[in-house]
This record gives structure tokens, C-alpha cells and sequence, in this order.
């Protein structure tokens, strides 16, 4: 497994625990929105920084697609 893999993996349970929503759900609204694809590649600046940033911008990439 990679670790962009890994990563992705780790920021979506760390996010459906932030956000108190089963992993399942999140992923559903992430791919209904079209923004899964962006999540896993925005891996280099994910992992770098705070993950509540990480959440922060994951929330308005929803917003914009019109999803929250």
C-alpha cells in the first residue's frame, strides 16, 4: 500500500471522527461531491500540516460542490 494510501486512509477515519460520522457515510458524500480524487491527491500538503486544516478545507471543498 502506498503511503499517499495510507495517509488517505488514516485522514478519512481521523475525519469521520471529527466530524461524528461513520467512515462509510463520509467517503459516500466525498465521492458524491467529486472531491475524493482531490483529498487523495492533495496528500503532500495534507500530511504536513495540522489535520484540523486539513478538515477545514475538506468542508469547503463540500460547500462548493454543494454538498453540506
Amino acid at each position: 500500500m502506498s503511503k499517499e494510501m495510507e495517509f488517505f486512509i488514516f485522514l478519512l477515519e481521523q475525519y469521520s471522527y471529527a466530524r461524528n460520522l461513520k467512515a462509510d457515510v463520509v467517503l459516500k458524500k466525498w465521492d458524491e461531491a467529486g472531491i475524493t480524487n482531490t483529498i487523495y491527491n492533495m496528500y503532500e500538503m495534507y500530511h504536513t500540516e495540522y489535520l484540523e486544516n486539513a478538515y477545514n478545507d475538506i468542508d469547503k471543498l463540500l460547500e462548493s460542490a454543494g454538498s453540506r
